[in-house]
């Protein structure tokens, strides 16, 4: 299905060099917040206990924390969760006991009814080795595309496939700072899968780039990027339209566990898209790839090929 019948090329390069100012920006902001303000670290990498508790009344916050605080609990972040009558308590790391369910009982019983439907506690040496595999996966997520991407292209076509993808990664795990969200394993998985997503919508348009290098006769490397993403952006638009609003029905409609995953899934998708059309082809201009010279390559190669087949016929013919 074609969303333009007749595909009119449209100048992304000319856009694209205010993308990438744009993005560098962007990028550097980032790093800032990451530097002066930090992740949040979740349960599944800090340590500690949550419990999501759920008071047949509206909560009374305040007093919640002043119980915790009474009972000798420091640290206790108390926050809504959903609804006014939801809310979640953490309980930093030192407080983890196997009868921690009664004692947050015990502490919330004249508050007023409630029940407690979901507490989840992890030790600090799980949690550390949660964070070095999440870290791990990620690193080696990253050099598996690196690999492939690097044996599959030019090598400035691969490094810009690279840079986009760090560029992705980097917005979409900043954005959780942004919005508050504890760094967890749904911001793991999440982050993992944009890396899946965003690279294959960047190798759509490469591949999409190479083919009109080697069919299109011209040396205007512009000309041949502006054809090959406008040719393609059926698809793009299609692919990021249906994934983006997927997350938004999960986000909207899903509880707040989701939103781990739903939010920076959401962010992605966003980023991913505008990436692979305004940032990696750039990139790869940036580097110095040169249409000229690619021909002439590409020229020799043929030619070495076609030397090695009429051998190969001498050599079956008896010849050689």
């Amino acid at each position: 299905m074609e969303l333009f019948k007749k595909v009119k090329i449209i100048n992304f390069m000319e856009y694209s060099k205010w993308g990438l100012a744009a993005s560098t920006l962007l990028v550097i902001a980032c790093l800032g917040l990451i530097l002066f303000k930090g992740f949040n670290l979740g349960v599944d990498f800090a340590g500690g206990s949550v419990a999501q508790v759920r008071f047949t009344q509206k909560a009374p916050i305040a007093k919640i924390r002043q119980a915790f605080a009474e009972a000798q609990f420091s640290g206790v972040q108390v926050s809504a969760f959903g609804s006014d009558k939801e809310v979640v308590i953490k309980i930093p790391v030192g407080k983890v006991h196997k009868d921690l369910s009664t004692e947050i009982t015990h502490i919330l019983k004249p508050l007023g009814k409630f029940e407690i439907r979901k507490l989840d506690s992890v030790g600090p040496k799980v949690g550390d080795e949660l964070k070095q595999k999440g870290v791990l996966s990620l690193v080696l997520a990253i050099l598996a595309m690196m690999l492939y991407v690097g044996v599959r292209y030019e090598w400035r076509f691969a490094l810009a496939s690279v840079v986009a993808l760090l560029h992705d990664s980097l917005i979409t795990a900043t954005s959780v700072i942004v919005f508050n969200i504890d760094l967890n394993l749904e911001v793991i998985a999440a982050i993992l899968t944009l890396i899946g997503y965003s690279i294959n919508d960047t190798i759509i348009i490469f591949d999409r780039i190479r083919e009109g290098m080697l069919t299109k006769r011209t040396n205007d490397l512009n000309f041949v990027i502006n054809e090959a993403v406008s040719s393609t952006l059926t698809r793009t638009l299609f692919t990021s339209l249906t994934v983006f609003f997927v997350l938004l029905v999960l986000y909207v409609f899903g509880s707040k566990i989701l939103v781990g995953f739903s939010l920076p899934m959401l962010i992605g998708t966003i980023v991913g898209t505008y990436s692979s059309i305004f940032i990696a082809p750039r990139v790869a201009i940036l580097l110095g790839f040169d249409l000229e010279r690619y021909h002439e390559n590409e020229l020799k190669k043929a030619k070495k090929k076609q030397e090695k087949e009429r051998l190969r016929r001498q050599y079956e013919h008896g010849r050689v």
